[in-house]
């Protein structure tokens, strides 16, 4: 099996090598390409991957290329990861949203919408390469925003295979387990929503129903001291009657979040290009030879976990139970089923067969049903190059500016961004 890794240059590509390393036999694999734009990052990060597999005993070969369709061609499963104009653009994303006394963070709000609008013309270049020199593969997205920019391979292209992948979900799970103190196999547990925007409804330990137990512990003073990213008012999660995922915070703390965004010294784009620095640094390090521990504050924990276990359940048609982006095909009946949703999927060779959810409340209907209007009109905007779809995604938005500022706001994003919409 051949994966291909578009955006192999990134500094989280060892945690997934790391991943391969660990089920190589399992995934049947022989060869691994990383492709990148950046041949200075390419040959550190591809130099660092190859020491790990050598020195792990791994057989697969790793190989690394400029070329996207060197890359692609041949390949069962292409991996997306990339940053169109790497962490400076997300510093301006954040300080375009700070500008205009909004959230501008890289997958929600404004800043989300100017990482989308940039994006999306690139992964419709790499889907179109894809169904020539790969038709068969599966597209495996990463790249945020993740439920977009699936949204768009999914309908906008004619690629057979896609599913997108986020952490959160995998994450809370790990979370939830911890607290539990039991392994995470041990728990299922249903979420219903859109990337960066669910909601924990349904949490069994070894078939035993503890979601009252788990809201009571959240919503009591010592809940969120424990489970930190389930920082919520203790009346919020009682009247939910659900466990609202970590990004949700955006939307129902605004101010809070706002606030704390305008009073941090650095950026969390300008954080991480310091941690890049230092994490290509120990790249470069010859003597080192397996993922190094200044990895996590990277962000994007069990990245590997979910990537392989979704990998795997295609490759060997397993049926495997995960949390991920695909048509929603019935599985929340109050949206369209071609629109893209995060839900419980059985995954296999025929894909991500959605599960179904029961009848969405509408305290979380409305919001659901709001932002994928956003998010189909952002698709529409990019694909069209059309200043009218993304004024109406910017108003649409519950992030977004009010219709009166909107046209400052959207002159702003498209010349930041060196976008020319008609």
């Amino acid at each position: 099996m051949k994966i291909a890794i578009i955006g192999g240059g990134s500094t989280y590509t060892p945690e997934v090598i790391e991943g391969f390393i660990n089920n190589e036999a399992d995934l049947g694999l022989t060869e691994v390409v990383l492709m990148d734009i950046d041949p200075e990052r390419l040959g550190i990060v591809g130099a660092f991957a190859k020491r790990m597999v050598e020195h792990a005993g791994g057989k697969f070969k790793v190989k690394t290329t400029l070329d996207r369709g060197e890359a692609i061609d041949g390949a069962s499963f292409v991996l997306t990861q990339f940053r169109v104009g790497h962490q400076r653009a997300r510093h301006a994303d954040i300080m375009l949203g700070l500008r205009h006394d909004l959230i501008g963070q890289e997958t929600t709000g404004i800043g989300g919408m100017a990482k989308a609008l940039r994006t999306i013309p690139h992964i419709l270049d790499i889907c179109t390469d894809i169904e020539k020199t790969a038709p068969d593969a599966w597209v495996i997205n990463f790249t945020n925003p993740a439920g977009i920019i699936t949204e768009a391979i999914l309908n906008q292209t004619g690629v057979k295979h896609a599913i997108g992948l986020c952490n959160v979900p995998i994450e809370m799970k790990m979370v939830i387990a911890k607290h539990m103190g039991v392994e995470e196999k041990d728990v299922f547990m249903e979420s219903v929503g859109l990337n960066h925007l669910g909601w924990v409804r349904r949490v069994e330990v070894q078939g035993v129903d503890v979601m009252p137990k788990l809201l009571e512990f959240l919503s009591s003073e010592e809940g969120p001291a424990n489970i930190p990213d389930v920082d919520f008012a203790p009346e919020l999660i009682t009247s939910l009657e659900a466990v609202p995922l970590y990004y949700n915070r955006f939307f129902y703390n605004t101010p809070s979040v706002l606030a704390g965004l305008k009073a941090k010294k650095k950026s969390r784009a300008q954080e991480v290009m310091d941690i890049e620095r230092a994490l290509l640094a120990k790249y470069q390090d010859e003597s080192v030879v397996t993922k190094p521990e200044e990895l996590d504050l990277r962000g994007g924990a069990y990245y590997s976990k979910i990537a392989v276990e979704v990998i795997h359940a295609v490759a060997q048609d397993t049926g495997a139970e995960h949390i991920v982006n695909t048509h929603n095909n019935g599985a929340m009946p109050d949206l369209p089923d071609n629109a893209v949703v995060e839900v419980r999927c059985k995954i296999g060779k025929d894909g991500a067969v959605t599960q179904p959810t029961a009848p969405m409340e509408p305290s979380i209907r409305g919001l659901i049903q709001v932002v994928k209007a956003y998010e189909q009109l952002v698709v529409e905007a990019a694909v069209n190059q059309s200043r009218a779809a993304a004024f109406r995604a910017l108003i649409t938005n519950p992030l977004g500016p009010k219709a009166e500022n909107a046209t400052k706001v959207l002159d702003d994003l498209l010349a930041t961004n060196g976008l020319e919409y008609s």
